[in-house]
């Protein structure tokens, strides 16, 4: 039994390959929710099936187990009623993000006409920090770059003295972005510290 893979030799494979990289996977969360509600169903189904031949419970017996639902809240502490409703509400919570929400990860696509190029963000950041630190005139350590999914944030702190222009930064950035061409291109902004750092 073999795996069905994309065909790298079409673009549709390349983009559902690129797709697959560039989001996280559900299938954790799909196998932790599975899990016990199978295992719930199996149980209620190993009872039904007994009480049907006529044999004693096994693990549960339906019509206690029906009794008390049915008598909810009675009986029950308010404290434990309402940690449980809380803790059933942030885990219904979760689920309704994980299955609306895309995932994506911190990675970006290059394209490429004979493979499928995803890089990491740090690498992003890695590659515009030298061409900010370049653009700039400063030292490495007086540049860093965040990348997120949709923002570049480069700061800069000047060597004490002697002025940076912002604007050249933002454009080697652009540029940089622009000739690695990763999708989708994310916003640029550029900080110039008020504080300088000497003899750098």
């Amino acid at each position: 039994m073999s795996i069905d893979q994309p065909d790298l030799s079409t673009p549709s494979g390349t983009a559902r390959l690129v797709r697959r990289e560039m989001h996280s996977s559900r299938a954790v969360a799909s196998v932790v929710t599975a899990v016990p509600l199978i295992g719930g169903c199996l149980v209620l189904l190993l009872e039904a099936v007994l009480r049907a031949v006529g044999d004693e419970p096994f693990l549960l017996d339906l019509d206690a187990a029906a009794a008390r639902i049915g008598a909810l809240p009675g009986g029950v502490p308010a404290s434990l009623l309402g940690a449980g409703s809380v803790l059933l509400l942030v885990v219904g919570a979760l689920l309704l993000l994980l299955a609306v929400l895309p995932g994506r990860r911190s990675r970006y696509a290059i394209p490429d006409d004979r493979a499928a190029v995803v890089v990491d963000a740090e690498v992003v950041a890695s590659s515009l920090a030298r061409r900010a630190r370049i653009a700039a005139g400063v030292g490495p350590e007086q540049v860093l770059v965040t990348v997120g999914r949709t923002a570049v944030r480069v700061q800069v702190r000047p060597t004490s003295g002697i002025p940076v222009d912002a604007d050249a930064v933002r454009t080697a950035v652009a540029d940089d972005l622009h000739r690695s061409g990763v999708t989708p291109e994310p916003r640029i902004a550029v900080v110039v510290t008020d504080t300088g750092v000497i003899g750098q």
